[in-house]
């Protein structure tokens, strides 16, 4: 019998312990859940008997060494901060792990003495990133075996709300970590190809330079672009693509109010507001707009806006920036981290409500008889606001993958999936939750 550690279980993770329960028998697994609390844990798993719940305290390296040394395969859940010391304890301990986040350089670091101790560390394993490498290299693959050059990449992945639960002009709800939110793209340049020229965005346009995507039964989406897409000109093997692209997409509203947001200043996380504790909702809007005597905060918003944008004012009204009856700042804190708490009320997930995962990719081959463009669009819809779309598609990957390592597949060192023998079972269990690719052909002349 095996043993599977999970650290770390928070609501990302819950996909994926479902996934992990529902075959401890069928794959004679045990498994070990070590987080924080554990009492939401205790309720759902506690009278499982292949199920072992503890306390953790991810910075105790004696805690955590001494659950990884009766594992046969860890998954690691916790921040990204805490991936290298458990990859660390992994390689010591000879334990494969995988985990979801990127490869940092610290963790990259890690390759050759995971190599040399046949150690498997599988890193970019959920959505984004996770699902988009595997789906992207699936075809890539099978084009590059039919001959054909790569020309154009484009890749786009959002975490949005279900339709049916969409009923806020942002047309968005928190499914994943708000800060992450809330700071996206800022702290250096979006760096991409585009036609062979190197292209860069800083922070203060990135939601100005956005590209609009159809998805057909879905509407519009904006796109922006993620901080480095070059990166994985290397990582794909594609030295011969001219534009290489990767980005995010919102709803086209939620990239023009969201602009005005880093416009006024109130995405900036590099100092603290004196004395914002304080202040009501209205009165910090009303702190980082001009100055005028007697016109109101709506007034003074809508001239910022200018005529062209004055529809978003409803933007900033829904997230109850003209409230100036209450104080929810607790502390005194960052103009980002005040929004993130303004926002945390506003764009909840409730009870019934359900989100979206949608993935789009955009391809252009060149072959002896031409061009062929292929897009490639997947749409997931949440189950309820604890199976959410965002759970699903993270976990599950995760789920599959660790089966396989445990069923023997290995690739010692720091690593990404992008091999065929991870990608294709992967995508076809995928399948089996509904979690599939739509592709359209378009031969170009």
């Amino acid at each position: 019998m095996k043993t599977i550690l999970v650290l770390g279980a928070g609501l990302s993770a819950s996909s994926l312990l479902r996934y992990l329960s529902e075959r401890l028998v069928s794959e004679h697994w045990m498994l070990k859940i070590g987080n924080t609390d554990i009492e939401p844990l205790t309720a759902k798993y506690g009278s499982n008997e292949r199920i072992q719940l503890f306390k953790l305290d991810a910075s105790d390296a004696d805690q955590r060494r001494s659950v990884i040394a009766h594992a046969d395969l860890v998954i690691s859940m916790l921040p990204a901060k805490f991936h290298p010391e458990v990859a660390r304890d992994c390689i010591d301990l000879r334990t494969n792990l995988i985990t979801p986040s990127y490869v940092s350089p610290v963790m990259k670091a890690l390759h050759d003495e995971a190599a040399l101790k046949g150690v498997t560390i599988l890193n970019e394993t959920g959505v984004d990133p996770g699902i988009d490498h595997m789906s992207a290299m699936k075809i890539m693959d099978e084009k590059r075996e039919e001959g054909a050059t790569l020309k154009v990449f484009k890749s786009f992945c959002g975490g949005l709300i279900a339709p049916e639960s969409d009923d806020n002009s942002w047309h968005y709800k928190f499914t994943w970590n708000p800060r992450n939110v809330i700071v996206a793209g800022q702290g250096g340049v979006a760096a991409f190809r585009q036609n062979k020229e190197l292209k860069y965005i800083p922070y203060s346009q990135l939601f100005k330079r956005t590209e609009r995507f159809e998805i057909d039964g879905y509407g519009s989406f904006d796109g922006y672009a993620n901080r480095d897409s070059l990166k994985y000109i290397d990582i794909y093997n594609i030295d011969e693509v001219e534009t290489i692209y990767r980005g995010t997409l919102r709803k086209p509203d939620f990239c023009q109010g969201w602009d005005v947001l880093i416009e006024l200043g109130l995405t900036d996380d590099s100092y603290v507001l004196e004395n914002s504790r304080l202040l009501s909702p209205r009165q910090l809007l009303n702190a980082f707009l001009p100055y005028h005597p007697i016109d109101s905060v709506e007034v003074k918003l809508k001239k910022f806006l200018r005529t062209e944008r004055e529809h978003l004012v409803i933007l900033f009204q829904e997230i109850g920036f003209f409230n100036g009856d209450v104080l929810l700042f607790e502390q005194d804190a960052s103009p980002a981290a005040l929004l993130q708490i303004l926002l945390q009320g506003a764009w909840i997930l409730k009870p019934s409500d359900k989100d979206m995962l949608v993935m789009l990719h955009e391809f252009e081959f060149e072959h002896p008889k031409g061009r062929t463009k292929i897009t490639s669009s997947m749409v997931a819809l949440g189950e309820d606001n604890v199976f959410t779309a965002m759970s699903n598609t993270v976990g599950l990957p995760i789920g599959i993958i660790a089966k396989l390592m445990l069923n023997g597949y290995s690739n010692p060192g720091v690593h990404i999936p992008v091999q065929k023998e991870i990608y294709l079972p992967v995508l076809k269990e995928l399948e089996e939750f509904g979690i599939k690719f739509t592709d359209t052909i378009t031969e170009i002349n």
